[in-house]
C-alpha cells in the first residue's frame, strides 16, 4: 500500500501526528547533564527515593561526579541493588545507603539523627520520594498516608538538616513536584485525613502542590542564609509511581508511555538542572518546568499567607520543634 494511501486514513493520520508531538516533547530540553562539566569532588549529597526510576539516574548522574552520594530508600533490598549498580558503573566507592520511609516520621528522625552524626557536611538535598494512587489510610502517627509520604516527610527531613546545609552553603535544595499541582488544593486538612480530596488523582495533585507552596515559604525563610530552594516538574515520566494502581491503568500508563512518556534517565533532567546547573546558582523559590526553564506554577502557591499557614500545620504534625531540641 503506498505511503499516501496509509496516511490518508484518519487513524494513521492521527497517529503520524500523535508520534510527531511524543518525539517533539521528548526532544525538547535546553540543557543536557552530559554537556554540564560540573565536578563534585569533596561534596555530598542525599537523593531520596534513589532505588528505582528518576531517583536513581539523578543519584548515578551525581556519584559519577564524585559526589558522595547517599540513597535514601525506603526498602533495604531495592536500594541495595541501585547502590551496587551506581557503584559499578561509575566507580565511585563513595555511594551509600540509608533506609528511609517518608511516610513515617519517626524514621525521617533516625535516618536525620544518623546523617547528622556520621556526615560533617551536606551540599544537595534532592527530595524525589513520592508515590500516587495510595490507598486512604491514617498512619500510626495520625497523618495521611500519601500526604505523609510526598509532603510531610520531605519537609520534617529538610527542616532536620538544614542547619547542616546552611554550614555547608553554598547548597541546594529540590524538591520534585508535578505539572499536577495546577489541579491541587493546598487544604491543610488533608493531612491528617479530617477532609479527603474528591479522588486519588486530586489527593497526588494537592500534594504536588503543597511540595511547591512548602519550597516557596522555605526559599523565603532562607533568604541571605546561602542555601536555595526550588521546585520542578520533571515531565511525563515512565517510572513504578504507577505501582499502587489497578491493572489496567497501569497497562494504559506503559502503552501510552512507549509513545509519549520520557525514560526515567530523561525525567531525571530537570532535577539535575536544579542540583547542579552554574545556570541556577543563586536562584531560590522558583519552579522549573520539565523542558529546565522557569515557568509559572499556581499563583496560590507564590501566596505568602497561603505559605506560614501550610508551614505552621507542616510544623505542628511533625512535631518539628521537638525534633529538633532532640537533634
Amino acid at each position: 500500500m503506498a505511503a499516501s494511501a496509509v496516511f490518508s486514513h484518519p487513524f494513521w493520520f492521527i497517529c503520524s501526528l500523535l508520534l510527531s508531538a511524543a518525539l517533539w516533547i521528548r526532544g525538547r530540553r535546553r540543557w543536557h547533564p552530559e554537556a554540564c562539566p560540573v565536578d563534585l569532588t569533596g561534596k555530598t549529597a542525599i537523593v531520596t527515593g534513589a532505588s528505582s526510576g528518576i531517583g536513581k539516574w539523578v543519584a548515578h548522574d551525581l556519584a559519577r561526579r564524585n559526589a558522595r552520594t547517599i540513597l535514601a530508600c525506603r526498602s533495604r533490598e531495592r536500594g541495595k541493588a541501585a547502590l551496587e549498580e551506581i557503584r559499578r558503573s561509575t566507580g565511585n566507592p563513595q555511594v551509600h545507603l540509608r533506609i528511609l520511609d517518608t511516610s513515617s516520621m519517626a524514621s525521617v528522625q533516625g535516618f536525620a539523627r544518623q546523617f547528622l552524626k556520621e556526615e560533617g557536611q551536606l551540599d544537595i538535598l534532592v527530595n524525589n520520594a513520592g508515590a500516587s494512587g495510595l490507598p486512604h489510610r491514617i498512619t500510626e502517627e495520625g497523618l495521611e498516608l500519601l500526604f505523609a509520604t510526598n509532603v510531610l516527610g520531605a519537609f520534617l527531613l529538610t527542616n532536620l538538616l538544614l542547619d547542616l546545609m546552611k554550614a555547608s552553603s553554598p547548597a541546594r535544595i529540590v524538591n520534585v513536584s508535578s505539572v499536577a499541582h495546577y489541579q491541587g488544593e493546598a487544604n491543610v486538612r488533608f493531612l491528617t485525613g479530617e477532609e479527603l480530596p474528591k479522588s486519588s488523582s486530586q489527593a497526588y495533585s494537592s500534594s504536588k502542590l503543597m511540595n511547591v507552596v512548602l519550597t516557596s515559604e522555605l526559599a523565603r525563610r532562607l533568604h541571605g542564609t546561602g542555601v536555595s530552594a526550588n521546585a520542578l516538574h520533571p515531565g511525563l515520566v515512565k517510572t513504578e509511581i504507577m505501582r499502587s494502581y489497578p491493572w489496567w491503568m497501569r497497562l494504559i500508563f506503559n502503552l501510552c508511555g512507549l509513545l509519549f512518556l520520557k525514560t526515567a534517565k530523561e525525567g531525571a533532567t530537570s532535577t539535575l538542572y536544579c542540583a547542579i546547573s552554574q545556570e541556577v546558582e543563586g536562584i531560590s523559590g522558583k519552579y522549573f518546568d520539565s523542558d529546565c526553564s522557569l515557568t509559572l506554577p499556581l499563583a496560590l502557591a507564590e501566596d505568602p499567607a497561603v505559605g506560614r499557614k501550610l508551614w505552621d500545620a507542616a510544623e505542628k504534625l511533625t512535631s518539628l520543634a521537638s525534633c529538633q531540641r532532640k537533634e
